[in-house]
Parts: structure tokens; C-alpha cells; sequence
């Protein structure tokens, strides 16, 4: 898709890298470009000189883990130590939480499609206004696993929908418009690499289904309302995993989508907190989980650093 509003040599930046582009021919013509869930603006903040030198985003669900990946990040990149304070960018609302670093953007999206496609417009117009350029973008999450022991991460190769399509569908304007989830292959191996330089846990590549909900949507008996049987959700999960499913979550394929229709590298990254073919119910103890939640969070910051250089 064409770059919003520019000539396909404003693509790159003088020093040869791509820029951030939209698939939106309409943001260019504007005065102003009000980021309201971010409490940010074009005309109250000066975006270049904030994010300009952003290089990698990573994004996951909750406020807390994004500033604890912060942390992390800036102390293995020799930017910070323990204790160091790193204010919430998106002070001014409680939609979404960002925090930064040197070359690192972390952001929070909420839970499911709908709260991280909101966070996705505004971030991707927000790198695009600060003419970021070579950018990465990385989701880092929890998911169930399909035929995987707890803990195990998954780097996606694939995002699909709970009818396997590798597919995002949404309606605009009272029409139907379907979207690829491709994600970049090279990241995935470059994250798998990373995965085997670390060797602290188990990682494989595989599809990741993405579902419009946690219970009825992804085949679970214990929610509020389930109309089929143990059986019935065996014979989904066996089928998921002959397809190449390999774990289960709510943002997968609404983030490849937009990442993919805005030319960004990107990558998702979860670890699993159970085997769905054994169970519904996350029953690990609080410990267990915690440094499960800690997996992505290395494996990606490790990327980074070797990305940089500082490995």
C-alpha cells in the first residue's frame, strides 16, 4: 500500500531507512492529529524528539508488565539500574500505559481485539508523526497452549482465526473486509535463534489462534454460558493442533493485520500458562506464573540487545 500522503521516495529517510508509513491518505492533510487515548497531540507534543529515535515497540496486555519489561530492558541494555523511575508517558488517561527507554517503546494494549486495534491506530500514527524509521514491533503475552507443557513459548508464525484462516475480518462502513496476518519470517527466525542462545526454556514456532473471547470462543466448559461437550471442544483443540495451532490468545490477528498493512516488522511472543488439551482452568501458583510471564520478556529482550549489538 502506498505511503499516506508522500512519494515512494519519502519512503526512506536520508540515511537510507524505511519510515514508518500509514495506509491512510487522509492523516497527512491534517492540522492536527489528536492521539486521544494516548493523551498526546501533534500540536501539544513535539513527537520527533520523543519517539524519533524509537527502534523496537514491544506491546502486551497490562500497565504492570510493560513497565516491568522497561525496567528490564534498561538494565540489560546498561541504560538504567534497579530503582531507576520510568514515568508513565500516558499519564494524562488510563486507557493505555507507555514507558520508554534509549531506543525502546513499551505499551500496554488491554485485553482483546478491539482494545488493542484502538492502541494500534494511534501508536502507528504516532511513529509515523515521529518519523521513526526501521522500526520492530513485538507483542510479548500469555496464551493456552495446544499440546505444549505449561511455561513453553511460542513465537508465531502465523496468526489465525477460531476457523484456522490465517484472516482478519472486520466491518467497515456495513461491508466485509478481509485482511492478511502474515507476520515477517526472518524476525521469527531471528527470534528463534535468540530463543536457542538463551536455552532456559522450551520455544517452538507455530500458528497462534486468535479468538473474540476467553471462554465460549476458545472452547472452554467453565464459563458462564457453554452449549457443547468435552468431547466437542477435544475434537476443536485436536483439530487446531493438526492445523499447526500451537496456542490460543485474543490479539493476534488483529496486530498482524495492522502491522502488516502498515509495512512495520513484527513478531508475537507468548508463553503458555497450560496445556488446553489437559485443562480450562489456570491453577498454577501465583510464583509460577510470574516467572512464566518473565519468558517472553527475556527472550525478547535478549533480541534487542543482540540486535544492538550488546549481546
Amino acid at each position: 500500500m502506498a505511503a499516506t500522503g508522500t512519494g515512494a521516495k519519502e519512503l526512506e529517510n536520508h540515511h537510507g531507512e524505511r519510515l514508518v508509513r500509514l495506509s491512510n491518505p487522509n492523516v497527512a492533510a491534517m492540522q492536527e492529529d489528536v492521539l486521544y487515548h494516548f493523551s498526546l497531540s501533534t500540536s501539544t507534543h513535539d513527537l520527533p524528539a520523543m519517539f524519533g529515535d524509537v527502534k523496537f515497540v514491544c506491546v502486551g496486555g497490562s500497565p504492570s508488565r510493560m513497565l516491568t519489561f522497561v525496567r528490564y530492558v534498561a538494565t540489560e541494555l546498561g541504560l538504567g539500574r534497579p530503582g531507576d523511575e520510568y514515568p508513565n508517558i500516558c499519564s494524562g488517561t488510563d486507557r493505555y500505559a507507555m514507558y520508554k527507554v534509549g531506543p525502546v517503546l513499551s505499551v500496554s494494549h488491554g485485553m482483546g481485539i478491539p482494545s488493542i486495534a484502538i492502541m494500534l491506530h494511534e501508536l502507528i500514527k504516532l511513529l509515523y508523526h515521529a518519523r521513526c524509521a526501521d522500526v520492530t514491533i513485538i507483542r510479548i503475552g500469555t496464551s493456552g497452549g495446544i499440546g505444549l507443557e505449561p511455561g513453553s513459548v511460542v513465537i508465531t508464525r502465523q496468526a489465525v482465526d477460531a476457523c484456522f484462516k490465517p484472516e482478519f475480518e472486520q466491518i467497515v462502513l456495513g461491508k466485509r473486509v478481509v485482511r492478511s496476518t502474515d507476520l515477517d519470517e526472518g524476525l521469527v527466525q531471528e527470534l528463534l535463534r535468540c530463543a536457542g542462545d538463551l536455552s532456559e526454556f522450551a520455544t517452538v514456532v507455530g500458528n497462534t489462534m486468535c479468538t473474540l473471547d476467553f471462554y465460549e470462543g476458545q472452547g472452554r466448559l467453565d464459563g458462564a454460558l457453554c452449549s457443547y461437550t468435552e468431547k466437542d471442544k477435544q475434537d476443536y483443540l485436536r483439530a487446531a493442533h493438526a492445523a499447526g495451532i500451537r496456542n490460543i490468545e485474543m490479539e493476534s490477528s488483529v496486530f498482524a493485520a495492522m502491522c502488516s498493512a502498515c509495512g512495520l516488522r513484527a513478531a508475537v511472543v507468548c508463553v503458555t500458562l497450560l496445556d488446553r488439551l489437559c485443562g480450562d482452568q489456570i491453577s498454577s501458583p501465583h510464583e509460577v506464573l510470574a516467572e512464566y510471564q518473565q519468558r517472553p520478556q527475556r527472550l525478547v529482550g535478549h533480541f534487542i540487545k543482540k540486535s544492538l549489538g550488546r549481546a
